[in-house]
């Protein structure tokens, strides 16, 4: 029986979900397992949903929040792979915590490994914590990394 064989990671390029991919890895090795790495981005000028939030960010901000997501996949994606286990990138647009409780449910997530924070405590006590979101809602077991 395999505890963790889907292991998905919200990545934003922070040391928090560094660690926190760093972490999955060693869990998919033991468990033989694999990631699911995911990047969500906003059309938003901030990350709320979108029934708070009445501003659109311009297309050219759009684009570059989705390149930046691509780039931390990919960095990712090689890291993952580096290390022997099977790896999956997804990057889509919405809000953080909505897109990481779709992704984990779509993808019959066993477990999701998230750092603690990605945003400056400041964002975070605006904005609450994209972690502390994941946990409340998720159907899986949660690993919070820091």
């Amino acid at each position: 029986m395999i505890l963790f064989e889907k292991i998905l990671v919200p990545l934003d390029g922070s040391e928090h979900s560094k660690h926190a991919l760093e972490k999955a890895i060693q869990i998919a090795r033991k468990f033989d397992g694999r990631i699911t790495i995911v990047h969500a981005y906003t059309a938003h000028l901030v990350s709320l949903p979108k029934e708070y939030v009445h501003a659109e960010a311009s297309p050219e901000i759009v684009e570059v929040s989705r390149d930046a997501g691509a780039n931390i996949l990919e960095e990712a994606k090689a890291d993952v792979e580096s290390a022997g286990v099977r790896v999956e990138t997804l990057l889509l647009l919405g809000h953080p915590v909505e897109t990481i409780i779709e992704a984990s449910k779509s993808g019959n997530s066993d477990l999701i490994v998230i750092g603690a924070r990605g945003l400056s405590p400041l964002g975070e006590m605006l904005l609450g914590s994209v972690s502390h979101g994941v946990t409340a809602r998720a159907g899986c077991p949660v690993l919070i990394v820091k």
